[in-house]
């Protein structure tokens, strides 16, 4: 089946349907350019706590330890996703990264993590739909940029309510809704249930994005045709493959697979990613990030583990250079 080219969120409209998921730990600035220099419709910020947007504008030390977006170096759209249970301080937070340029801003509904849904937030409140409701309606008051929200099917088997926080979403004026395919208390085990998000599709106006174990082309378009969603959101999937969004952009319409990652030589973009990891963190901790994605790029690739463990050893940026050289040498992207 071929798919559309563009997919729009209130009056924005992207140049493909294919979204970069929001991940902590990993879709931070470098991450995200090294994403966009392929191409992708949208990008999503690290998720971020409401409280600690709070702290920082307290504080200017945390509000740099914390690296928010920087809108002077940022390309668009983005979208910063936020995270918490208290309305007004996702107000505060919510106006911030507007002020600072978001383009949208996404409302965290489906985070499994035990020490984000133990405050109360992420995917602890599809059990509370009051307190869910009262928090999209009181952000989609404060700014005057697209308000989405990401969330789960349900807490568990027994609680599958994501068609109602979607349709409390829509009346509370947010613009789009993202559907992951699994329950809270799954995780990220078993499969995601592409066709469960159907009925949440179907119980709404505004547009669906649907999420969970896209890894191919093929995957994105089976999602598609299984929960009618307007757009995939990608994630552990562009793990060591930043180029899976381009990818999967370029096969939606026209059901080829390309081949154009296979005449690129995986070193040239292993060498920019990790530059802008240490420009961004300095050598000490940018060495200390890179470390887990050289792990993904090396994945699969004879002698990896030995790899792997030599860069978990070193310390100095041009001793990462070197090995990273040696190892890696004139490999395709895609064999």
């Amino acid at each position: 089946m071929v798919f559309a080219r563009q997919f729009s969120i209130g009056n924005i409209t992207f140049s493909s349907p294919v979204i970069l998921a929001p991940m902590s730990g990993i879709t931070d600035f470098p991450f995200r350019e090294i994403v966009r220099s392929f191409g992708v419709g949208l990008v999503f910020s690290e998720m971020t706590a409401s409280r600690a947007v709070i702290e920082s504008l307290k504080n200017l030390k945390v509000r740099k330890r914390l690296h928010f977006f920087d809108a002077t170096k940022e390309k668009h759209p983005i979208a910063i996703q936020i995270v918490g249970c208290d309305p007004d301080i996702m107000v505060t937070a919510a106006k911030f990264n507007e002020q600072c340029g978001a383009n949208i801003i996404d409302i965290n509904m489906g985070c499994p993590v035990k020490k984000v849904v133990n405050t109360y937030s992420g995917a602890a409140l599809m059990k509370n739909e009051i307190l869910a409701g009262k928090i999209i309606e009181a952000v989609v008051k404060a700014v005057s940029i697209p308000v989405t929200v990401k969330m789960r099917l349900g807490w568990d088997s027994e609680n599958l309510n994501a068609a109602n926080i979607a349709k409390i979403a829509e009346n509370s004026g947010a613009q789009c809704i993202t559907v992951h395919g699994r329950t809270r208390s799954q995780f990220y085990e078993g499969a995601a249930d592409w066709k469960a998000i159907r009925a949440i599709k179907e119980s709404i106006k505004i547009p669906l994005i649907g999420n969970g174990d896209v890894y191919a082309p093929q995957d994105a378009e089976q999602l598609l045709q299984d929960s009618g969603a307007d757009a995939v959101m990608v994630g552990r999937g562009t793990f060591g493959r930043p180029w899976l969004c381009k990818k999967i952009a370029d096969y939606l319409p026209t059901n080829i697979v390309s081949d154009y990652f296979k005449s690129i030589n995986l070193i040239h973009i292993i060498r920019k990613h990790i530059q802008m990891i240490i420009e961004e963190y300095g050598e000490i901790k940018g060495i200390f990030i890179a470390r887990k994605h050289l792990g993904w790029y090396s994945k699969g690739i004879q002698n990896s583990a030995n790899f792997r463990q030599a860069v978990n050893k070193l310390e100095k940026y041009k001793d990462l250079e070197f090995i990273i050289e040696d190892f890696f040498g004139n490999l395709p992207c895609e064999n």
